[in-house]
């Protein structure tokens, strides 16, 4: 790309880890010289940092390039994430996409750019995910208030439904000693609550290409950011059922810094999908789970992520998980209807659920979700939480959430902004 002044735009879809890996690229760039505007603003680079979780994820993608043609035709753009390694080929084949980064390739942006042109068309730089092994610490910094930070990449799980192996590579992670260390940077910038992020976060420990003092687990991290990190409150994003430990959940239930919170994937009530999603765990072990945190932190708040419409889910196997799921003791739900994805076992199972009956169990249990929620929240009015408040939104509101993840909106006050404060709910 030309020296002179340049200007970029970027687009997350996906999870949390894809907006903290975004961020990292921003950074990236802002530091080759690249001014940052809005996405709806006119660049002359787009970054679009891809999910492939669902197949509305990929649609998204192809509509967002459209979208850029329009508005600014001269414009490079440039596409990473899940859905550039899985499908390089069908993204170099989109009209206006200029060059396509695989997993390995995305933190070296800046390099590409410098051999990249309007005249290339669907450039692909990518590698088998097999050679994928390498570890990048990444952060958001969109909000100074709260921050996702990712201390572990990659999963070494096959559940039937899933690309991610395919889109990541391997499990890895970061040590203790450089994530306490990129905390310390982030409590520098006045951040109160860090979200530690993760594609497997229980498994952490696995596959650091550095060296270590010992063997680690997340076990160990967490402890360590207890007893060493500057900063006022934690939140585990997500943490599989099977490496959810007792000790884990009783450690939270008497820490200063990890709020009572947790998002524990359950992905089906029945044990025989659950089987044919290749999960590693029964629901008995989940119910085990929740009962526990339920037990030492009858406030601590608990989501879910559900999938609906697997293959060979009958009637009776979806009515025995919404039974479940509706006597757990769980807060809320993510619900995601099924789709099918390229080269996963998925797609040998039969029978297929018709469409129009995913659609009607997902409205069921985002249904549920609602009721839950809405109970959780009803049980706590009256109580005093702390509330850690965020800044001005559109709407001269401002939002923030209590320790155990309850939602508060209220008319905008400059003097509460990034400000952990006694609220009653």
């Amino acid at each position: 790309m030309p020296s002179m002044s340049k200007t970029v735009a970027l687009h997350t879809l996906g999870c949390k880890l894809n907006f903290s890996e975004t961020t990292a690229i921003s950074r990236m760039l802002e530091n080759d010289g690249f001014i940052k505007k809005d996405f709806d603003e006119v660049a002359d680079l787009y970054v679009i940092n891809t999910c492939s979780v669902t197949e509305n994820a990929d649609k998204e993608c192809r509509q967002l390039v459209r979208r850029i043609q329009k508005k600014a035709p001269e414009a490079l753009v440039v596409i990473t994430g899940c859905y550039a390694q899985l499908k390089p080929q069908e993204i170099a084949s989109i009209p206006g996409v200029n060059l396509v980064l695989g997993a390995a390739e995305k933190f070296n942006i800046t390099t590409h750019l410098k051999e990249l042109s309007k005249n290339d068309s669907g450039k692909i730089c990518s590698c088998d995910i097999e050679d994928v092994n390498v570890f990048t610490p990444t952060h958001s910094v969109k909000e100074r208030t709260r921050i996702f930070l990712k201390v572990q990449d990659g999963c070494d799980y096959n559940c039937s439904f899933c690309t991610i192996p395919m889109a990541r590579g391997k499990s890895r992670s970061d040590s203790i000693d450089n994530v306490i260390a990129n905390v310390n940077e982030i409590a520098k910038g006045g951040a109160k609550e860090i979200v530690l992020t993760g594609i497997n976060l229980g498994d952490f420990g696995k596959g650091y290409t550095g060296g270590r003092k010992h063997e680690e687990n997340f076990f160990d991290l967490i402890k360590a950011l207890e007893e060493e990190a500057p900063i006022e409150r934690f939140r585990i994003s997500s943490i599989e059922p099977n490496l959810l430990t007792n000790e884990m959940i009783e450690f939270v239930s008497h820490s200063k810094k990890f709020m009572p919170h947790f998002h524990i994937p359950l992905q089906s009530g029945s044990n025989k999908t659950l089987a044919n999603m290749r999960r590693r765990y029964k629901r008995e072990i989940y119910s085990e789970r929740v009962g526990l945190i339920k037990l030492l932190m009858p406030h601590a708040c608990i989501g879910a992520d559900v999938i609906v419409g697997f293959p060979g889910e009958t009637d009776q196997d979806f009515n025995e998980s919404a039974k479940f799921i509706e006597e757990l003791g769980i807060s809320y739900l993510h619900v995601f209807t099924y789709s099918e994805r390229d080269k996963t076992q998925a797609l040998e199972i039969k029978p297929v659920v018709p469409i129009h009956i995913r659609n009607e169990r997902n409205k069921i249990l985002r249904n549920i979700s609602y009721l839950k929620m809405q109970e959780f929240t009803n049980a706590h009015v009256g109580q005093t939480r702390k509330v850690l408040f965020e800044g001005e939104n559109k709407n001269g509101m401002m939002e923030g959430y209590s320790d155990n993840y309850i939602k508060i909106t209220t008319v905008y006050n400059k003097e509460w902004e990034n400000k952990i404060m006694d609220w009653k709910i």
